[in-house]
C-alpha cells in the first residue's frame, strides 16, 4: 500500500497555512527520500560500491576530527 501524505484543511485556515503544513509533513515522512531512492535502479554491484565509498568518506571525515582533538 501506498502512503500518501494527507492534510485536511482547517477551517478559517489560509491556504499557505495548509501548504505549510503539508510540507512540513512531507518531509517527516521522508516520502521525498524515498521517491529519489526508487527513481533510478542501481546494480546491486553499483549499490555496494556506493556504500563502501560512503563508509570511507564517515571513516577519513571521522580520523579527521579525532586527530584534530
Amino acid at each position: 500500500m501506498i502512503d500518501l501524505a494527507e492534510i485536511r484543511l482547517q477551517e478559517g485556515e489560509s491556504l499557505e497555512n495548509a501548504l505549510r503544513r503539508f510540507k512540513r509533513k512531507v518531509q517527516q515522512e521522508d516520502i521525498i527520500k524515498e521517491v529519489k531512492r526508487h527513481s533510478f535502479y542501481l546494480k546491486p554491484g553499483e549499490k555496494m560500491r556506493l556504500k563502501q565509498a560512503l563508509a570511507r568518506k564517515r571513516n577519513r571525515k571521522k580520523a579527521r576530527r579525532e586527530s584534530g582533538e
